[in-house]
């Protein structure tokens, strides 16, 4: 095998070598769960190419679910109370925004997980493109101190930032490898050609560098770099030309006090973590959000549906009394005036009948919009009417739980007490990095080298001045006569060590062997005089701590007093809607008995009249005692934590979008009109 062909070899294999140790630790970060179709979908592909392939997202779901339609009959729209809580779920504009916040946290947690400073902050880099110390004419003007304008073949790229982050910066836990190819062709002219021999150095350069470096999640950085330099030039003087030149050097720097130790360092991804966690609670808040709003919704549907009925049917009995008086007014036996009151009576309801139509209009359309992610652009919600299902059903008898088994269950539910803790939680680990950026920076060095260098053996003849120096001695091992093909006979030739002639091959056994070795150690430390910026930032991050945690106590305490209130208002209401019923009993009883008297002539248009305002007064009170209850029903369940609970809602349905239950229709509806 060629000498090129064998250094061909050897830079591939150990370029496929540190490719494998790269994407072989690909493998380690959290896997993002792909069950929910809004998520992004991490590509596909060969392990070499998929890292640096952009994720797809799905676009957004903007149409609502076939629901509805299965729940629509002669233009109306049945709802059952869980059919509207399962329509919200799965269409409501709120919920499928609230759906992207675990997902952008859950790659959130991806990107900690690899490490690094902030995002966007740019990295030094530097790339060898000069001859190695040492190598021909100008590697050894270099080692020896020299510097000509016309032999400077090193260039770098670099980059740099001021990184704003409080506490340590974590390392990049992601590997990074690099591999760089340079090729040069230079002509330089010598104005002291002593050490080249020539007045034109021409220099052929192949330069070939690929590293791997990865940060340590305790604080620290290890790298593993490999250079070949390949070089051949015209100068008489090389010893061997062409010749390669081979390092093998590996780093490590490590933290011993800032940026020390596990914990600090996974602090963002432990946060993150923990963040997980509150977007389910966050996300449960707000589907508890969205179904008591539906449920408010709903029953004042259900509550103006039934003041419809109320009022319709007091503008029937205001219209069958002014009938009736009419009449009595036709055949002589009353006065056109008392007509004239009933007919005013017969307005006043037909307008209480028209406002609360209006008013049962409107909480449909609010309905609607919230089970709708188009609202009524929709064209099945437009033009569809909601006729609502259920009932509102008030208890005879108090049920309630004794109070401090509510208050243990609204401690042991709720999603939002449970979030605080997790935040508070969330503050420490934060601490964490703020308390350790309190300590000087102490880091330890070490740097393991192995050199390698070969190259093909030339005779160089030594000069007649120079050479006279061996006319009495035996001649050194590196001397020898020049070959007639070289030089005059007679003439004296300088050659190589035996042992750094051949070619990449040699020059790789030498490094394996570390025939040339390098050790290097150190530390350093910097401390910061008066260090008053960490100190600041540890203090408020404590005080910030305590403010948190003080918030959390008035919350807790908060939590027995909303549960007494509710139950006070649920028991309120309750009986408050019991008199109300029995209140409007009364008054049909009294209206009956009225218009009996009026009848016999015992009573007059006026009394009706007024009797018929106070039945629609009662039944108007009676259908707001009873939202009044299904309202505090409602609140109490939401202060306990256990509205889903008691609504049959799956957060894992909510969270995909997706109802499993299916929707049916009674065999018997209920009539359209109240």
């Amino acid at each position: 095998m060629s000498v090129q062909a064998w250094m061909q070899w050897a830079r591939r294999s150990l370029s496929l070598t540190l490719c494998v140790c790269f994407t072989a630790t690909q493998f380690r970060g959290q896997q993002i769960s792909q069950s929910q179709e809004i998520a992004a979908k991490k590509p596909t592909g060969s392990v070499f190419i998929r890292p640096y392939k952009a994720s797809t997202v799905p676009p957004v779901r903007l149409a609502n679910s076939l629901r509805a339609r299965d729940l629509i009959r002669g233009g109306n729209l049945y709802l059952t109370v869980q059919d509207a809580i399962a329509l919200a779920i799965e269409n409501n504009i709120d919920l499928e925004l609230d759906r992207y916040g675990p997902i952008i946290d859950q790659w959130t947690l991806e990107r900690y997980e690899g490490g690094g400073p902030l995002p966007g902050v740019p990295n030094a880099n530097s790339t060898g493109k000069s001859v190695a110390s040492g190598q021909g004419v100008a590697g050894s003007q270099a080692a020896a101190g020299v510097s000509t304008s016309g032999n400077n073949n090193t260039s770098g790229n670099t980059a740099g930032a001021t990184i704003s982050q409080i506490g340590p910066t974590t390392p990049t836990l992601d590997p990074t490898f690099q591999n760089v190819q340079y090729y040069s062709h230079t002509s330089s002219p010598q104005s002291n050609p002593t050490q080249s021999q020539v007045e034109n150095l021409i220099q052929n350069q192949r330069n070939y560098t690929e590293s791997i470096s990865t940060g340590v999640i305790t604080g620290g950085q290890v790298s593993l770099t490999y250079n070949d330099s390949y070089l051949n030039e015209n100068a008489p003087s090389d010893l061997t030309n062409p010749s390669n030149f081979t390092t093998l050097t590996l780093q490590i720097r490590h933290n011993l006090l800032q940026g020390f130790g596990i914990a600090v360092n996974s602090r963002n991804i432990t946060v993150a973590k923990n963040n997980l966690k509150i977007d389910d609670l966050t996300f449960e808040n707000e589907v508890i959000g969205v179904v008591v709003n539906v449920l408010d919704l709903y029953y004042g549907l259900v509550a103006d549906y039934e003041d419809v009925k109320a009022k319709r049917s007091a503008v029937e009995v205001a219209q069958r009394f002014y009938e009736d008086n009419k009449k009595q007014v036709q055949i002589g036996t009353m006065a056109p005036i008392d007509v004239t009151t009933a007919e005013a009576q017969v307005a006043s309801t037909q307008q209480d009948l028209v406002v609360s139509q209006t008013t049962l209009d409107q909480q449909e359309v609010q309905l609607k919009n919230v089970l709708s992610r188009n609202g009524l652009a929709d064209p099945v919600m437009r033009e569809s009417t909601i006729i609502p299902l259920d009932r509102i059903r008030v208890p005879e008898e108090s049920n309630q739980a004794p109070l401090n088994t509510l208050i243990k269950t609204a401690l042991e539910n709720r999603p939002d007490l449970k979030a605080e803790r997790m935040n508070i939680a969330n503050l420490q680990v934060n601490a964490l990095g703020t308390q350790n950026g309190v300590r000087p920076q102490l880091a330890a060095l070490a740097s393991f080298k192995n050199t390698g260098s070969a190259g093909t053996g030339r005779y160089v003849p030594i000069p007649p001045e120079e050479a006279a120096r061996f006319a009495h001695s035996p001649l050194p091992a590196n001397v020898v006569p020049c070959p007639p093909s070289v030089a005059p006979s007679g003439t004296l030739c300088e050659v190589p060590d035996p042992y750094f002639v051949g070619g990449i091959g040699t020059a790789l056994g030498q490094m394996i062997r570390r025939n040339f070795p390098s050790e290097s150690a150190g530390a350093f430390i910097a401390p910061v005089i008066r260090n008053r910026q960490a100190q600041a930032d540890a203090a408020i991050d404590q005080l910030t701590i305590r403010q948190t945690q003080v918030e959390n106590q008035r919350d807790l305490n908060e939590v027995s007093v909303d549960v007494s209130n509710q139950t006070v208002a649920l028991e309120q209401a309750r009986v408050r809607y019991l008199a109300a019923v029995k209140n409007r009993v009364l008054e049909e009883q009294l209206l009956d008995a009225e218009q009996k008297r009026f009848k016999l002539g015992a009573s007059t248009t006026y009394n009706v009249v007024t009797q018929q305002r106070d039945l629609a007064t009662s039944q108007s009170a009676e259908v707001a005692a009873l939202v009044a209850y299904s309202n505090a029903e409602v609140g109490l369940n939401q202060t306990l934590g256990t509205t889903l609970k008691a609504n049959n809602v799956s957060l894992k349905e909510a969270a995909a979008g997706r109802v499993e239950r299916t929707s049916s229709l009674p065999a018997a509806l209920p009539p359209t009109t109240p």
